[in-house]
Protein backbone atom coordinates (compact mmCIF):
# COMPACT_ATOMS: atom_id res chain seq x y z
CA UNK A 1 0.00 0.00 0.00
CA UNK A 2 1.76 3.06 -0.88
CA UNK A 3 3.03 5.69 1.51
CA UNK A 4 3.07 10.04 0.64
CA UNK A 5 4.93 11.94 2.55
CA UNK A 6 5.89 15.51 2.65
CA UNK A 7 9.08 17.19 4.28
CA UNK A 8 8.37 20.92 4.98
CA UNK A 9 10.90 23.80 5.60
CA UNK A 10 9.76 26.57 7.16
CA UNK A 11 11.33 29.70 8.21
CA UNK A 12 10.00 31.56 11.60
CA UNK A 13 11.80 35.16 10.61
CA UNK A 14 9.82 37.21 13.69
CA UNK A 15 10.22 34.14 16.36
CA UNK A 16 11.67 36.20 19.11
CA UNK A 17 11.51 32.84 21.54
CA UNK A 18 10.84 29.41 21.87
CA UNK A 19 7.88 29.97 22.40
CA UNK A 20 6.77 32.17 19.04
CA UNK A 21 8.12 29.46 17.50
CA UNK A 22 6.04 27.10 18.96
CA UNK A 23 2.89 28.78 18.43
CA UNK A 24 3.33 28.90 15.03
CA UNK A 25 3.98 25.29 14.82
CA UNK A 26 1.60 24.04 17.02
CA UNK A 27 -1.06 26.32 14.79
CA UNK A 28 0.53 24.81 11.28
CA UNK A 29 0.14 21.06 12.62
CA UNK A 30 -3.39 21.56 14.13
CA UNK A 31 -4.73 22.67 11.06
CA UNK A 32 -3.26 20.90 8.35
CA UNK A 33 -4.67 17.57 11.40
CA UNK A 34 -8.31 18.94 10.91
CA UNK A 35 -8.25 19.96 7.42
CA UNK A 36 -6.34 17.03 5.60
CA UNK A 37 -6.97 13.75 7.93
CA UNK A 38 -2.82 13.74 7.55
CA UNK A 39 -0.09 12.77 10.00
CA UNK A 40 2.16 15.87 10.98
CA UNK A 41 5.27 15.36 13.13
CA UNK A 42 8.46 17.92 13.76
CA UNK A 43 11.36 15.82 12.98
CA UNK A 44 13.53 19.18 14.17
CA UNK A 45 14.60 19.93 17.58
CA UNK A 46 13.42 23.07 18.66
CA UNK A 47 17.12 24.86 18.83
CA UNK A 48 16.66 27.17 16.04
CA UNK A 49 13.68 29.43 16.99
CA UNK A 50 13.74 30.94 13.66
CA UNK A 51 13.05 27.43 11.58
CA UNK A 52 11.37 23.83 11.97
CA UNK A 53 10.90 20.70 9.98
CA UNK A 54 7.58 18.81 9.70
CA UNK A 55 6.85 15.95 7.84
CA UNK A 56 3.34 15.20 6.81
CA UNK A 57 2.16 11.20 6.13
CA UNK A 58 -0.91 9.96 4.21
CA UNK A 59 -1.57 6.26 3.81
CA UNK A 60 -4.45 4.94 0.33
CA UNK A 61 -4.74 2.26 -2.23
CA UNK A 62 -4.67 5.01 -4.85
CA UNK A 63 -1.30 6.79 -5.68
CA UNK A 64 -3.33 9.18 -7.72
CA UNK A 65 -5.06 10.49 -4.88
CA UNK A 66 -2.12 10.36 -2.41
CA UNK A 67 -0.51 12.58 -5.30
CA UNK A 68 -3.45 14.95 -5.77
CA UNK A 69 -3.92 14.83 -1.69
CA UNK A 70 -0.02 16.04 -1.30
CA UNK A 71 -0.11 19.05 -3.86
CA UNK A 72 -3.26 20.47 -2.11
CA UNK A 73 -1.41 19.91 1.44
CA UNK A 74 1.90 22.02 -0.04
CA UNK A 75 -0.75 24.76 -1.71
CA UNK A 76 -2.76 24.87 2.13
CA UNK A 77 0.43 24.94 4.28
CA UNK A 78 1.69 27.31 1.86
CA UNK A 79 -1.06 29.74 2.51
CA UNK A 80 -1.22 28.85 6.37
CA UNK A 81 2.51 29.55 7.24
CA UNK A 82 1.79 33.01 5.23
CA UNK A 83 -1.00 33.74 7.56
CA UNK A 84 0.82 32.85 10.38
CA UNK A 85 4.07 35.19 9.62
CA UNK A 86 6.35 32.59 8.35
CA UNK A 87 7.46 31.42 5.03
CA UNK A 88 7.61 27.94 3.50
CA UNK A 89 11.18 28.08 2.53
CA UNK A 90 11.38 24.57 0.96
CA UNK A 91 9.22 21.13 0.01
CA UNK A 92 9.39 18.03 -0.78
CA UNK A 93 7.27 14.36 -1.15
CA UNK A 94 7.79 11.23 -1.92
CA UNK A 95 6.29 8.16 -2.19
CA UNK A 96 7.22 5.12 0.01
CA UNK A 97 5.74 1.44 -0.94
CA UNK A 98 5.35 -1.41 1.13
Amino acid sequence: MPVAQLTLEIRIEHAQSLKDRRQVIRSLKDQLRQGFNVSVAELDEAVVWQSATLAIAAVSRSRDYLQGLMEEVERAARRMTNDLGADLADSFWEYIES
